[in-house]
């Protein structure tokens, strides 16, 4: 510090040094970028992905706004003035007309909601969404304007008067009707397309959000919707009772026949026994008489074997058939009614088989 305060030139000398050594190590290998950097912000304009760019030239030939549409990336303009770049959104634009600001969506340009008359006389504020997008910046910027004039000039001016037209065609119980009033939205975006795409301008949708009618009218057309609702559920009454009523109706009717065919059934089984049982009957009366007739036939056989030759000879085996299950029998052996159970011909005559004096 002391020599600092004795030598203060040679300091002053030396710190003066240290900082041009500074400067020639440190800056000096940034003063390309820096001139680079220096270049780009002035003679390039950067188009984002989203972005047209057109230029318009002030000095120099073929002044005035070029037709070439420049697309993404960086643009050479030459700066001071001789030449500018106008940049326009690609992509989708929405335009609000709404009282509710929260309903908004994001980066939306808003306005109050449209007051349009319905074709009755009365009243009725529509919040609408208008979605658009640019489709030749060149025609917008000729025919509009540059910057957000393609707002101001061109979609916010157009779009109510357009709607007015389109929706106030309606009553203003047809505003309730969902395919009538997206009918008429279709309608306002065709005519907004024929004031806007000779701009360079392209109406995409046109959505019918909200609607509301000054409070004594809402009230009477809620009123009034509440007693066609009433009508309506009475109607659906009745016909829900109707359906019933036809619902039991079949239903009795099918447990009738249910019962019918039951009977039906029943009455064919008995006939059906009926029938096996007749016929069970008949065969066995036809069995029974054929046995009949097979024992009758049998007598009538053995009867005639009895009349002829020889027979007189089975009487004697019965005969002796009949002695056989005696173990003693007391019989006279002489006399005129002795019996000598050894003479055959003896025992026939007795029993009438053999006339007595033939032999």
């Amino acid at each position: 510090m002391e020599w600092e305060k004795a030598n203060p030139d040679k300091f002053g000398e030396s710190l003066l040094s240290e900082l041009k050594n500074f400067l020639v190590i440190i800056l000096l290998p940034l003063v390309p970028f820096i001139l680079l950097a220096i270049l780009l912000t002035t003679c390039f304009v950067y188009i984002q992905p989203n972005e047209f760019g057109i230029k318009q030239v002030n000095i120099g030939f073929r002044t005035g706004i070029q037709k070439q549409v420049y697309q993404t990336g960086f643009q050479l303009v030459i700066p001071f003035g001789f030449q500018m770049m106008h940049r326009f959104p690609r992509d989708i634009q929405v335009f609000e007309l709404s009282n509710y600001s929260e309903s908004a969506s994001r980066d939306a340009r808003m306005e109050k909601a449209a007051h349009i008359q319905t074709s009755d006389g009365f009243f009725v504020s529509v919040d609408v969404s208008t979605l658009y997008h640019i489709v030749d910046p060149y025609k917008v910027i000729t025919t509009i304007g540059p910057g957000k004039l393609y707002e101001d000039n061109g979609i916010i001016p157009k779009v109510e008067p357009k709607l007015k037209e389109a929706l106030g065609e309606m009553t203003t119980e047809e505003f309730y009707n969902s395919p009538l009033r997206t009918k008429k939205a279709l309608y306002a975006k065709e005519l907004l397309n024929e004031e806007l795409n000779p701009k360079g301008i392209q109406v995409d949708s046109i959505l019918v959000r909200y609607f509301k009618y000054s409070d004594e009218i809402q009230k009477n057309i809620e009123e009034k919707k509440l007693k066609d609702q009433l009508v309506f559920t009475n109607q659906s009454k009745a016909k829900a009772s109707a359906e019933e009523a036809l619902v039991k109706k079949v239903r009795q009717e099918g447990e009738a026949n249910i019962k019918v065919k039951l009977e039906e059934g029943k009455a064919y089984v008995m006939k059906k026994n009926a029938e096996r049982d007749l016929y069970m009957r008949a065969k066995k009366a036809e069995a029974d008489l054929l046995v009949n007739l097979a024992e009758a036939k049998k007598t009538e056989l053995i009867n005639e074997a009895y009349q002829k030759k020889g027979s007189d000879k089975l009487v004697g085996l019965k005969m002796a058939e009949v002695y056989k299950g005696l173990d003693v029998i007391m019989l006279p052996s002489s006399g005129r009614y002795g019996i000598n159970p050894l003479n055959l011909e003896d025992s026939l005559k007795m029993f009438g088989v053999v006339e007595q004096g033939k032999e």
